[in-house]
């Protein structure tokens, strides 16, 4: 018993910092899988945005062909 309270007393300070590093690790391990997520997450939102603007611009051209037949109709009446 007395050995390990000696290398305990001698060895403190690397302990200590050993336990620091693996807790600093574990930190990090934990950061990175939550950014990882949110990356996931934000490239789902980009892809939903895409298509929800997509569909947004194929219904104002829809509209813009729908218009400009209606002024070329418009026009051909005209004459």
């Amino acid at each position: 018993m007395t050995d390990l309270s000696t290398f305990v007393g001698h060895a403190w300070q690397w302990l200590l910092a050993l336990v620091a590093t693996v807790a600093w690790l574990i930190r990090g391990e934990a950061k990175t899988n939550a950014n990882t997520s949110e990356i996931r997450r934000l490239w789902k939102q980009r892809d939903e945005d895409q298509r929800a603007h997509k569909d947004a611009l194929d219904t104002t051209n829809d509209l813009l062909t729908e218009l400009r037949q209606d002024i070329k109709t418009l026009l051909a009446r005209r004459d």
